[in-house]
């Protein structure tokens, strides 16, 4: 538990993540990968852990001094992350040369493995590459079980092959879902002669081939037949093919692997980013008028503490019980004023 812990502190550590909230209230960390093709406008896309993908592809542009510059990337499903024993194979588009993987385009947002002599011309990608390889360099991580939670035998033993951060996301799932015993990643080299995973042993490609599942068990003899597209391979040992604990990790891999997700809908964010402007306006302009009135208010209170109570009080006197003396001069002065209008009525 202490280092599953650990692989969830550093997930949220090298990955960039999206906060959720579901209908419940609960607050949860969705992990993300951002891929970077320029540095025009350091624009990304995100691979989602999870995500759906889809949407349309783009170019990564020309003048962004990029190695595979000018190549399509994105627009792939998640339905469509399934390959098969071959190598190149799980394009949904742009498979063109079945017999090369060079010059191909990134449906899924990240580049093929590479295997040792050049197969099918994978060097193109091979590890001079690793440093803005999406998701970073290629690694591997053995997955093993216990019979606690399968009927297994004690030597069943898969490994996952793919970039670092694909691999560190679907560790934490394959331990959620499938009960895998955490393990740390460790650097792939298929060039090296006592490779723990060799190209003989993948019993399943996803991603456009930038993902394997292998088992040192299994030995494909049709592996090094460079066709993407064919469907002739040595069949898995009846313990691995119907194998659950094999299933789960499948299922796993098909369901969270991180994909390249569509772009986010600009008409909605600039109908978000009007809404939000109008709103803001409203509320200064009533805050305004609120501190305003506020004002007005202290001004009368405080003018009626400074001209004093007594002086409030003596207005309101004068006002119901006036002076006797005012009173008859003020009587007087309309009489006056009566007989004047008169006189003038009269003459001549």
């Amino acid at each position: 538990m202490r280092l599953l812990s650990v692989f969830f502190a550093l997930e949220t550590l090298i990955i960039s993540s999206a906060v959720l909230v579901n209908a419940a209230g609960t607050v949860f960390v969705r992990p993300q990968v951002r891929v970077m093709t320029t540095f025009a406008d350091f624009n990304a896309r995100i691979m989602d852990h999870w995500g759906g993908g889809g949407g349309k592809f783009v170019k990564i542009s020309k003048d962004s001094k990029h190695p595979f510059q000018g190549r399509t990337f994105g627009g792939a499903k998640r339905k469509e992350i399934k390959g098969t024993r071959a190598f190149g194979s799980g394009y949904p588009y742009g498979g063109g040369n079945q017999s090369t993987v060079a010059g191909r385009p990134f449906p899924f947002g990240t580049w093929p493995l590479y295997w040792d002599q050049n197969f099918m011309n994978s060097s193109e990608y091979g590890p001079q590459y690793d440093a803005i390889r999406p998701g970073g360099l290629l690694v591997y991580v053995p997955l093993r079980t216990t019979q606690d939670h399968f009927n297994i035998t004690e030597d069943e033993v898969y490994y996952a092959v793919g970039d670092r951060e694909s691999l560190l996301l679907t560790m934490i799932s394959y331990v959620t879902w499938c009960h895998v015993i955490p393990a740390w990643p460790s650097k792939f080299d298929p060039t090296l002669p006592i490779s723990t995973v060799k190209l003989e042993n993948v019993i399943q490609y996803y991603r456009a081939s930038s993902f394997a599942l292998a088992s040192p068990a299994y030995n494909n003899t049709f592996a090094r037949i460079p066709n993407s597209d064919t469907k002739d391979s040595t069949p898995l040992p009846e313990g691995m093919e119907y194998s659950p604990f094999r299933k789960c990790i499948d299922n796993v891999i098909k369901d969270a692997l991180a994909i390249t997700n569509k772009p986010p809908d600009t008409r909605v964010v600039s109908i978000l980013t009007a809404v939000f402007t109008t709103l803001w306006w409203v509320a200064g302009w009533v805050l305004i008028l609120i501190f305003v009135g506020i004002f007005y208010i202290l001004l009368f209170i405080r003018e009626l503490l400074w001209s004093g109570p007594f002086f409030y009080l003596s207005n309101l006197w004068d006002r119901y019980f006036p002076d006797p003396e005012i009173k008859r001069r003020e009587m007087q002065a309309t009489r006056e004023a009566r007989r004047l209008e008169i006189t003038y009525e009269n003459y001549p």
